[in-house]
């Protein structure tokens, strides 16, 4: 824990338990939402190839995971942790202009 504690710079336990529940949330709730959210846009298997069906649904998790990430930081009070956290990982895969 100290390591994870020093890594992302953080004081407490307690602020690990916390970020690793925001983690836990995100995951869940992009996954339960997303493919809703393709029945709504009428984004199927029979309507698209597979591959093209899980390209789409993989795509929107993405977007989804990195908003909902934030926002369920803020609400459990650890926005500036995560919203950095969005910052170095959206420059990671090149997308550092839309963050600055």
């Amino acid at each position: 824990m100290k390591k994870l504690k020093e890594r992302w710079g953080i004081d407490s336990n307690f602020q690990i338990i916390i970020i690793f529940i925001v983690f836990a949330i995100t995951g869940s709730t992009a996954s339960f939402i997303g493919k809703p959210i393709l029945n709504y846009l009428n984004i199927t298997p029979e309507n698209f190839s597979t591959f093209g069906y899980w390209t789409i649904r993989i795509l929107l998790l993405f977007i989804m995971y990195q908003i909902m990430l934030v926002f369920f930081g803020w609400l459990f009070g650890q926005y500036k942790f995560f919203w950095n956290f969005e910052k170095k990982m959206l420059s990671r895969i090149g997308l550092k202009r839309f963050v600055n």
